[in-house]
């Protein structure tokens, strides 16, 4: 299959929902004909530096921050020590800065800001702002959105809030801490009050997985003026959690099911990680599809696999995707085949091996 058109496909399907969720809104129609020509822009910078011998994924994923207000069980960014309460080790938004500048010359169109709890980091968010040519998913908690932030996302619609939930108040709350849900489902409404896009974020596991998956549930996130959901599946990073892991068979209910829902919901975008890996020919972590950035500079294959041999404090982009780390690590995924879950956490030892130890 020819990677580069099934990314492209999706990036435009991506857009096609964006302008349906923003028709008859003048700011969001502004917001998508300036955007639209620098997202086309960027897949050809991409396909010339395919031609040229490098392979330029259209996505990052870029975890600016270490430090959280919540602790929420489970949490793969704790288990691997990249989330602490402290933050001392984090790039600077000058460093971000250049990042961001370097993947935008690059024709990289989408960074997805993570964590640790990303809005911790205001001067990080106000420097993605300033490149409108890339768009900036925000996945966070909300319970620090204000009416300072409010308008800051009002006047930047390239930064795209993801509130994470968990299921319904019970279950987000169980996870995440008394008053989560609460403050997620409160910001989702000063968002559909001012008419701008946003997603939620749903951690999937064996305890809700046919719960979250239900059509009323999808319909009642797009009642609350949801324009996309992620249903990622819980890969099991914490001791003692294997539990909550989805199952072969499970796995494939969950794809069928988020499949279902695709056809019922064809205005919402509606995506499935790693479970959407399959289609694309295996795992697009390592710069296939995508690749992480740490807090602290680090140029890792995954969030769920924080290993790495390069610092972008001191290297490029550019370097980390001619890596021979990373071309190892792509091969070991393609290889493998992708049979649902997160194909290098199945693989760990062979990604360790690389690194010549194990993951911090």
């Amino acid at each position: 299959m020819n990677l580069n058109e099934y990314m492209n496909r999706g990036i435009s399907l991506l857009l096609k929902t964006a302008g349906r969720y923003y028709f008859n809104n003048p700011r969001g129609i502004a917001f998508l004909a300036k955007t639209v020509p620098e997202i086309k822009k960027n897949a050809k910078r991409r396909q010339r530096h395919e031609e040229a011998g490098l392979h330029v994924p259209p996505f990052l994923i870029a975890s600016i921050t270490s430090s959280c207000n919540l602790h929420c069980a489970g949490c793969y960014a704790r288990a691997a020590g990249a989330c602490t309460d402290g933050g001392a080790q984090d790039m600077t938004a000058a460093e971000w800065q250049t990042i961001f500048a370097e993947a935008s010359a690059l024709g990289i169109s989408f960074i997805l800001l993570a964590g640790g709890e990303p809005m911790v980091r205001r001067d990080v968010l106000e420097a993605s702002a300033s490149f409108p040519n890339m768009v900036f998913p925000v996945f966070t908690n909300g319970t620090m959105m204000d009416e300072a932030y409010l308008k800051l996302f009002e006047r930047h619609r390239n930064l795209i809030p993801v509130f994470s939930i968990e299921g319904g108040r019970r279950a987000t709350d169980a996870r995440r801490g008394e008053g989560a849900y609460r403050a997620a489902v409160d910001a989702m409404a000063h968002f559909r009050k001012r008419k701008i896009l946003f997603g939620a974020s749903i951690t999937v596991t064996k305890a809700n997985s046919k719960d979250v998956t239900q059509a009323c549930f999808v319909e009642a996130l797009r009642q609350k003026g949801c324009g996309l959901v992620f249903f990622v599946e819980y890969v099991p990073v914490e001791p003692g959690t294997e539990r909550l892991s989805l199952g072969d068979t499970d796995r494939k209910d969950l794809q069928k099911t988020v499949d279902a829902l695709r056809d019922r919901f064809p205005d919402t975008i509606l995506v499935s990680f790693p479970g959407d890996e399959e289609a694309a020919g295996g795992c697009l972590a390592s710069g296939r599809g995508f690749f992480h950035i740490s807090a602290n500079g680090g140029a890792e294959p995954c969030p769920f696999s924080p290993h790495s041999q390069l610092n972008l404090r001191e290297s490029t982009i550019e370097d980390a995707l001619r890596s021979g780390f990373f071309l190892r690590l792509r091969e070991i995924a393609v290889n493998a085949g992708h049979h649902g879950g997160c194909t290098l956490f199945e693989h760990k030892e062979e990604v360790e091996a690389l690194t010549g130890g194990t993951a911090p």
